[in-house]
């Protein structure tokens, strides 16, 4: 049944272009959470939109907020619906709006750039190359990602193992944020305030626009390099990391027989050996050869960015982007989401290493955070039931990994944003009527209980802010 509001707010939308088509709402109402999470996959059943909505300039999104708020229609901000924690997907009806539309960049002054929300990624850096800059980091979807779903939505990407993660003090600028109410409002946010929105999922303000620093636009190598011993692929990584000196923009871990699993990246292994994807400034790339040499690595491949015999951007087989090409292949694969910091992040690995032998091979990024080296994965299995993953994740912590949990919708059940009192009044500030992708950030004790992958528990990312959600 549609929305009760649905018919009200149509009408007191006027012109502004909408889709009804059942297919496209429902294509729409979709990202990629279900190739992820078979949980995700199972509680989003029957969750669709009752409409498409697309704002053609800043006037019909003041529009649409204004009628959500008055007819209480719940809204869905959607980018290209790239992400995979079940960000884009509502779960009350009501109306997605697709900000695709809104893809200019505004200005860039040397370092800094600032674009509109619908912007797609990879669009945003090929126009800021011929300046001699590029973003500072992205996620493994950045041929269709977009700038505000990435912010909204993201928390890492390549580049992180340079520049930190998104959260981190001035990795995002600036951003102008539209309210849901009667009377919309629009108020540029700045410093740390950005992180109310940042990982927020949408729910607490449109995005309208962002303002991004940059870094120089280096000429990237890719290079595969191979290891005949996991937790020596793993010193190396760290090493590297370690490295301050040495540009780089990608380390990520994948023990055997995760190479032989995404089938582009078989050839250029041995049976047994364990793979680092990297991706250095090539102006650098002797330095790293070195580095490669003295842990004892194979160079098994190396290549221009985007230019691989392996048929894609080396990048677009890590982070997110490692669980697509293996399920490719093999649909029942699956994995969780856990944090290895330093002082202790080697010891760590090599405890869940060898803890989950038996279990299934490890995937790991490595990431600076908070200005510490840290590495997020864990190991990649056949899903069996929600009591495994709860298990898994578990044992994870008890090796010294701090848990989050990419098998929830909800923002703070996941465990990569803390939602405090702070949090939450910002959210009522900016969407009174909680119409805002409803249910994900508001902390509702009813959704949680329903919630299977709310259950596993977190102990969350922010030592500083403690996330604890254990029964």
């Amino acid at each position: 049944m549609p929305h009760p509001a649905l018919a009200a707010f149509l009408e007191t939308i006027g012109d502004v272009p909408v889709l009804t088509d059942p297919a496209t709402i429902r294509r729409m109402s979709r990202d990629m959470s279900a190739a992820f999470s078979p949980v995700l996959k199972r509680e989003a059943e029957g969750r669709v939109a009752d409409v498409i909505v697309i704002p053609r300039d800043r006037t019909d999104l003041h529009r649409i907020a204004a009628a959500a708020a008055r007819s209480r229609l719940p809204v869905m901000p959607r980018g290209a619906g790239s992400c995979n924690f079940g960000q884009s997907i509502p779960l009350q009806g009501g109306a997605v709006v697709d900000l695709t539309g809104f893809d200019r960049l505004l200005w860039q002054r040397g370092p800094v750039v600032r674009a509109e929300c619908g912007i797609r990624l990879g669009a945003l850096d090929e126009a800021l190359r011929s300046s001699g800059w590029e973003l500072r980091m992205h996620p493994s979807t950045r041929r269709i990602g977009t700038l505000g779903g990435y912010l909204g939505g993201g928390h890492a990407g390549v580049g992180s193992c340079q520049y930190g993660i998104l959260r981190d003090t001035g990795n995002i600028l600036g951003l102008r944020m539209l309210s849901m109410e009667e009377t919309p409002r629009e108020i540029e946010l700045r410093g740390s305030d950005v992180n109310l929105v940042h990982h927020a999922y949408g729910a607490n303000g449109l995005i309208l626009e962002a303002e991004m620093p940059l870094a120089p636009a280096w000429a990237w190598e890719e290079a595969i390099v191979c290891f005949e011993d996991m937790m020596q692929a793993v010193r190396f990584s760290h090493a590297l990391m370690a490295a301050n000196s040495l540009v780089k923009k990608l380390i990520s871990i994948q023990q055997w027989p995760l190479p032989a699993m995404m089938k582009p990246l078989a050839p250029f292994g041995r049976p047994g050996e364990h793979m680092v994807l990297c991706m250095v400034a090539r102006d650098f790339f002797g330095s790293f050869e070195i580095l490669v040499l003295e842990f004892g690595g194979r160079l098994s491949c190396r290549a221009a960015e985007g230019d691989g015999p392996y048929g894609a951007p080396l990048y677009e087989f890590s982070f997110g982007h490692t669980r697509l090409q293996i399920n490719k292949h093999d649909r029942s694969q699956v994995s969780l989401v856990g944090l290895y910091r330093d002082p202790d992040a080697v010891a760590a690995i090599a405890r869940s290493v060898q803890r989950f032998r038996d279990v299934g091979p490890m995937h790991l990024e490595a990431k600076r955070m908070g200005g510490h080296v840290a590495f997020q994965g864990a190991p990649v299995f056949p899903y069996v039931d929600d009591a495994q993953l709860a298990r898994i994740s578990a044992e994870m912590e008890e090796d010294g990994a701090q848990a989050a949990n990419n098998h929830t919708f909800l923002v703070r059940e996941n465990g990569m944003k803390p939602v405090d009192d702070i949090e939450i009044a910002f959210k009522h500030a900016m969407d009174p009527y909680n119409l805002l992708n409803p249910g994900k950030l508001t902390i509702d004790p009813e959704m949680v209980d329903a919630s299977a992958g709310a259950r596993f528990g977190n102990t969350g990312w922010w030592p500083d802010r403690a996330v604890v959600n254990k029964d």
